[in-house]
């Protein structure tokens, strides 16, 4: 098969996030299919943009798969900058039709933006070439800044963003969603209920096969040392955000300070500083550590050396159509027991019986959870992380999610 995959902020394993979009199409150019994923010069999810040179557009090849770059004005935040940066986008689609389609007739065509305006393009390049059109859905658009943004179904751009949506799940002949629980909103909005298929977010098996030697690991040592003073560690690796939920988490130290048990938050975002400073103002020293971020690279290692991990998620009313947290997948394969503090309309976590699942932003429930698993015998521990472990292996591996996708191609 020849794939288009329009992703306006697609990356790769040379930019950064989003990596998604190159991990599928590295297993289908591996499959023996020809990828061509479409994106923007400029995303912010990025921590390396290709260099345009000056020029409109972009090809080059990384591990099989042909990248197409379109170049579009930077931005910063959520104004007019990144609306320039989305039409900019549309409209290279359009304009360079031909050069998109240059290797040949596409068999299939999937709109993959995070919004629904690509479709318009995406179903115009499919119609001409006789290609089969997906819908590949990440986040809800226009419920999630409708919701999260608290903007009016009647403004015009949420009305513009409403429309596409429902073009989307008219005219597409399979919608992939990464959401599991979205099907009735999406029949709702005019969807067929048989065009459904849920396809998650996966780990890539290979990261998690190098051998581990936490020993040339950051904070090897003082793991170690609190290993040794008999301490059970609970640790969060990865951004200090609001929505991450982690003052719940720390509060929940306060009810820890007489047991042998530190939380451990490892990792860099907005809110470090702000709760570095909560620590000490509620004298936590003692049970809360907050360590500086680590390589993505060091990651498996530094989860080996705890003995359970916390992911949480602010209370919002978007996630009952369900959450696929990359964080968790990495906790899951790191084969440790997990508190789950998110309220979806999936929980992962009691589907694997790999931990304890608690309301979220409860830091009595958490600290429960806590001294629940500290107390646990060690032997049931290791049976709870290989529970994880295989539920990821089995559901979430990109080979098997690659796999399922092609299925919806081929259909």
């Amino acid at each position: 098969m020849n794939i288009i995959l329009i992703n306006h902020y697609a990356g790769s394993n040379r930019h950064g996030m989003e990596y998604r979009p190159y991990f599928m199409a590295k297993r289908w150019v591996q499959a023996g299919h020809q990828v061509t994923i479409v994106a923007a010069s400029f995303s912010h999810l990025r921590s390396l943009n290709p260099d345009m040179e000056g020029k409109p557009t972009r090809e080059e090849m990384i591990d099989g798969v042909r990248y197409f770059w379109i170049r579009c004005p930077e931005y910063k935040g959520n104004g007019m900058g990144r609306i320039r940066n989305m039409l900019t986008f549309l409209a290279g689609l359009y304009r360079y039709q031909a050069q998109i389609t240059a290797q040949g007739k596409p068999d299939a065509v999937i709109a993959s933006s995070t919004y629904p305006l690509d479709i318009y393009p995406a179903r115009h390049i499919a119609k001409k070439n006789g290609a089969k059109l997906i819908y590949e859905v990440h986040d809800l658009w226009p419920l999630s800044p409708m919701e999260l943004g608290g903007m009016s179904p009647h403004h015009p751009y949420i009305m513009l963003m409403q429309a596409a949506e429902n073009y989307c799940y008219k005219y597409s002949d399979a919608v992939v969603s990464i959401l599991p629980c979205a099907k009735e909103h999406m029949v709702e909005h005019g969807m067929a209920p048989e065009k459904f298929v849920c396809i998650p977010n996966g780990i890539v098996k290979e990261d998690w096969e190098a051998p581990i030697d936490p020993e040339k690991t950051p904070y090897h040592d003082l793991l170690s040392q609190f290993h040794r003073e008999g301490y059970f560690l609970i640790g969060y690796t990865g951004a200090h955000g609001i929505a991450n939920a982690l003052d719940s988490f720390i509060e929940a130290g306060g009810m820890l300070k007489d047991k042998k048990i530190k939380l451990i938050l490892v990792g860099q975002g907005p809110e470090r500083d702000r709760l570095m400073q909560k620590v000490v103002d509620l004298g936590l020293k003692n049970t809360v550590e907050l360590l500086s971020a680590v390589k993505r690279s060091d990651v498996p290692a530094l989860l080996s050396q705890m003995d359970a991990l916390y992911v949480g998620l602010q209370r919002q009313p978007l996630f009952r159509f369900g959450v696929s947290p990359n964080k968790l997948m990495d906790y899951m394969m790191a084969s440790k027991p997990v508190i789950f503090a998110i309220e979806a309309g999936n929980d992962m976590v009691k589907d694997a019986g790999c931990g304890i699942s608690v309301p979220p932003e409860d830091s009595t429930a958490i600290a429960k959870a806590a001294m629940e698993l500290s107390s646990t015998d060690p032997e049931k521990l290791v049976e709870m992380g290989k529970r994880g472990h295989e539920y990821i292996l089995k559901n979430h591996e990109y080979q098997i999610l690659s796999d399922r996708f092609l299925e919806v191609l081929s259909r």
